[in-house]
Parts: C-alpha cells; structure tokens; sequence
C-alpha cells in the first residue's frame, strides 16, 4: 500500500474513482484507520462522493467498531441524498450491525425503497451475528411472502447459523427442504452450513448423512463434520480417552491437514479435555501460529494457568510470531494467576510488537491489571485506548467493585466518563455499576443506578440485596420485591453464611408472614438415554426407596468421615 499511496499522492488529478480505489486499498488491507483518513480527505478535497465511497466508508467504521464516525456518515448520506440507494443503505446496515445497533440497522433497512437480495442478506446477518435469531428468521418469512427476491446462498447460511443457535434441528430441516427444492441442496457452502446445523442441534446421524451425499467437500465441511462429531461424543459423556476420534483422524489424509488438527485441538478444549487436546498438538508434524494459540488457550480456559506461560515462551523458542489472541490468552493467564509481573512482561512484549493500540489487546489488558489489584495501570490503559473497547469498560468498572473502599473515587470517575460517552444504556455496565456502588457501601447511588437500569436483570439485583444485606439493612432489600419469595431466599442464605442465626429466623417469618412459599429445587440426571427429574421431598418416583435409602448411607458415610462442614440453607 505504500507504492499505492506514493503514485496517489503523485497523481495531478484525482477523481472519485482513484479517491475510492486508495481507500478500498486500504480497506482490504486491514488498515481501517487509514481508510478513514483519506475519506476524511477526500472530503475536504471537494470531489464528490458516490455510492462507492460511502458503502467502503461505512465498512471502515464497522472495522474500528466506531459507531459515532459511521452516524457522522449516515448523516452526510442523508444531506446528499444517497441514503434510499440499495448500496449505500446495505453498507449502513453492516455498520449499524457490527457496532451492535440491530434497531438502527433495522430502521435503515425499513426505509429502503427497493430492497435486493444484498440488503435482505445484510439484514439477516446482522440479526444472526447480534443474537437475534427469531427476528432472522420471521425476516427471512418476509422475504419469502414479498416475493420477487432470489434467495442466495449466503442468506441460507446465515438462516441455518440462526437454526444452530437456536438448536432447532426441526425449523433447519424445513429450511433445509426449501433449499433443495431451490436447487441449493447440492451447494458446498449451503451444504456445509446444513450440516453444521445438524450437528449442533444434536442430530449427528442427520449431518453424517448431508457430509455424505455432498458432491463436493471443503476443509468447513470436513472441520464442521469433526467438531460437531466431537462435540456429540463430549454431549453424551463419551469423550473419555479420545483415542478412537484421534486414531480415526490421524490415519486418514486430514490426520497431516493442519486446519482440521487444529479445530481438534480447539473443541477437545472446549469440552474440556485438556489431556486429548495435548495428546493431538503432541503428536503434530507441523505447527502453525494457530496450533499454539489453541493449545495456549485451551490450557488457559481449563485451569491450567501454570502451563500457559511456559507454552507461550515455547512457542518464541520456536520463531513463531504471536498475535492478539495469543497474547488474550496469556494475558488472561496472568490474570488467573494475579500475576502482575507476567503481566507486566507481556505488556512489554506486546508494546514492541505493535500491538498495544489493538481494542481487543487493550481490553485483555485493563482486565489482567483489575484482577491483579493494579488499578492505575489498568485506568491508564483504558483512559488511552481509542476508542474504549466494551470489554475494558465492562473490566474497570468489575475491578474497581472489587477493591472496594479504597477506590471509591476512582469509581466514580469511571461511571461520570460512562455518562459522557452514553454508555449508561447497556445493560451489563449498569449491572456492574450497581455492583460496585453496592461493594463500596455507597447504597444510595447503587439504588440510583438500579432505578435508572434498562433492565433491571438478575446480576443488579443480587448486587443491590447483598449490598443492604451486608450494612445492616436487610429489611429495606426486602422491600425492593416484597411479593417476590427470591428475596427472602437470597437473604437468608446471605445471613446464613454469615453466621446470624437469629436474622435467618427473622426473614423467615416475615416470609411465612407475607405467605411467601420458596418453589421446591428441581434437578434432572440423564441415564442411559432416559431423564430422570428430582424434587426436594418428592417421593413419585419409581425407584423412590432405593433413592432415599442411598442417601441415607451417604450422609451415614459423611457423619462417620466428620465431613459435615456444609450449611444446609433455605
């Protein structure tokens, strides 16, 4: 891009369409700032701007996750009148979708005049890709009842995603008839995602039989019939050695496929099998970046912290470079581990390589220095990220509820920085707020963030209870949902691991009071393909006698043992 760049500069005339061609240079580089400076002046330079610059615009902004600089560009659309066309508007559903706005992304997708199969398409994925799985689904009804829309394969992917999130095999297999009937059935990549559907819905025999019919296969079909074949053994408690997957694997061509060894090592580590995961990187010929960032992370998510770091320091010795995952992972590690000197090495590290100014980085970073106690590093990092990842909100605000008292102040710096950038709105930052006002004793701020909360949600709720609890003001959290048993639960249990006998008591009558009954725990157990459900006191089941006879002998065993260390709660 640097020769691009230097024959742009050089150029005595500059249209829109050597002005978009730099910019699409830049974009497809992964060099998304760039791309917005020279939108920026381009501007300036009064060439007019078309349809092109603004859809590559857009998906710069989507890029840095910038949602402030892309509604600057929705409202210069709007001034030049090129908000209505099919292109522009596709890209603005893009951005809006990337920056997690669905209700923007959907009001521009409504004012569209004459939809495409683009803009459909756009619309479907950003639901998908934001959770919003049912409103994909009803839009892509929608479609179909409009009419005069072709459906592409890339919409059939994303519908199918929605079904595997759902883990509705039953609607995928409708949606999978429709697709045949369309003559997509026999498609690599509709018969990839169908089944990967399949296979994430539970129905392994179902994918087995679409891996089997396809004509022709991709490493995704034969990653997505793996990790979904995985996934079904981890389901049903099969994974026990991992032998028989491994041997199946290796002896076949996809045993030397880097890729597929790969995804191995990722889903053993999902499903936590941390010895089968180490058994396949082990045994690799070949190891590429991506080898050691899986089994760096693996590690790392299944406990095993103290094996992180001196994999990361292998994989240097081997001149692999790491990337921002690799450094997610190890960061996380410290954090684990309150290591702050690891940390502070790999902040180093991260710094030469360039890396700091990466959003996901600078989030990884805030949390590993909240979990290490360092709270001026970690508001250092976040006050300097451009712009603020949510992650490192979400870290800063989490570490400074867990240092309570002595950093109250800073705290409150941090929410007045979140009501600046109109953060206040998301659900999980007002959560954390709560939580934090409520850890450092400042109730009435703490009710004032609950009061204004979007959605008052389970984790805000907790937080405020426990907050009044723990300063002797247990009645006054009863009040907040008098009618409501969890409550009173939630307060006995909190008064019970505290030792206040008399307060559990207390509670309980007030509950029996207000005639309040606590609903009877519920359990189940899968045992050889059949469900088994448990109520507290219940005694319907078939095999009741034998059921409270073992239990006896349990407790008889853990009397005998002196094991009774236990509370029994409300």
């Amino acid at each position: 891009m640097g020769i691009a760049r230097k024959i742009f500069d050089e150029m005595p005339v500059r249209d829109v369409v050597s002005w978009n061609s730099i910019i699409s240079g830049f974009l497809q580089n992964g060099e998304h700032g760039k791309a917005m400076a020279v939108f920026s002046e381009m501007g300036r330079s009064g060439v007019k701007l078309d349809r092109t610059t603004f859809a590559v615009a857009l998906k710069a902004s989507a890029g840095l996750g910038d949602c402030y600089v892309g509604v600057q560009i929705h409202g210069l659309a709007i001034r030049l009148g090129l908000v209505n066309d099919v292109f522009t508007g596709s890209a603005l559903l893009d951005m809006y979708g990337k920056c997690n706005r669905v209700d923007d992304s959907l009001r521009v997708f409504r004012e569209i005049p004459e939809k495409n199969w683009v803009s459909w398409s756009a619309m479907i994925a950003t639901c998908t890709q934001n959770d919003r799985l049912f409103m994909g689904l009803e839009l892509f009804n929608e479609m179909q009842n409009t009419g005069g829309v072709g459906v592409s394969q890339s919409i059939y992917a994303t519908i199918f995603r929605s079904c595997a999130g759902l883990s509705a095999s039953d609607l995928g297999a409708q949606f999978h008839c429709h697709a045949i009937k369309t003559d997509f059935g026999s498609d690599v990549i509709v018969g990839t995602a169908t089944l990967d559907m399949y296979a994430k819905s539970g129905s392994i025999g179902d994918a087995h039989k679409i891996f089997n019919s396809m004509r022709k296969h991709n490493l995704r079909s034969y990653n997505a019939i793996i990790v979904g074949s995985i996934l079904w053994l981890c389901v049903n408690q099969r994974l026990v050695s991992g032998t028989a997957m491994n041997a199946l694997t290796m002896k076949t061509v996809f045993g030397t496929n880097v890729c597929v060894v790969n995804a191995m090592i990722d889903m053993y580590g999902k499903c936590g099998a941390l010895f089968e995961a180490t058994s396949v990187f082990n045994e690799m010929i070949y190891r590429d970046a991506v080898s050691w960032n899986a089994i760096i992370a693996t590690n790392e998510q299944n406990g095993s912290e103290d094996n992180t770091l001196p994999l990361f320091s292998l994989m240097l010795q081997f001149g692999m470079d790491p990337d921002e995952f690799t450094y997610g992972s190890v960061l996380k590690a410290c954090a684990g581990q309150q290591s702050v000197g690891s940390g502070k090495e790999i902040h180093g590290r991260i710094i030469k390589s360039g890396l700091g100014l990466e959003p996901f980085i600078g989030g990884a970073l805030v949390h590993m220095y909240c979990k290490c106690g360092a709270m001026k590093e970690a508001k250092k990092i976040h006050d300097r990220s451009d712009p603020q990842p949510m992650v490192s909100w979400n870290a800063i605000i989490s570490g400074f509820s867990l240092l309570q008292q002595t950093t109250v102040g800073l705290g409150m710096q941090i929410h007045a920085q979140v009501i600046k950038q109109q953060l206040q709105s998301d659900v999980y930052i007002s959560s954390t707020l709560v939580d934090m006002y409520s850890k450092c004793g400042k109730l009435q701020d703490s009710e004032l963030m609950y009061e204004k909360a979007p959605k008052k949600d389970l984790v805000a709720w907790n937080s405020l209870i426990c907050g009044y609890s723990q300063h002797g003001l247990g009645e006054k959290a009863l009040m907040l949902e008098p009618d409501d048993s969890s409550a009173y639960i939630l307060l006995c249990n909190i008064y019970a691991d505290a030792g206040m006998w008399g307060k559990v008591s207390a509670a309980r009558r007030m509950m029996k009071a207000n005639r309040l009954k606590k609903e009877p725990d519920c359990s189940w157990i899968e045992i050889r393909d059949e469900v088994h459900r448990f109520v507290s006191g219940d005694q319907s089941h078939l095999r009741c006698d034998n059921i409270y006879k073992n239990l006896s002998l349990l407790v008889d065993e853990m009397k005998w043992t002196g094991d009774m260390s236990f509370e029994f709660h409300l």
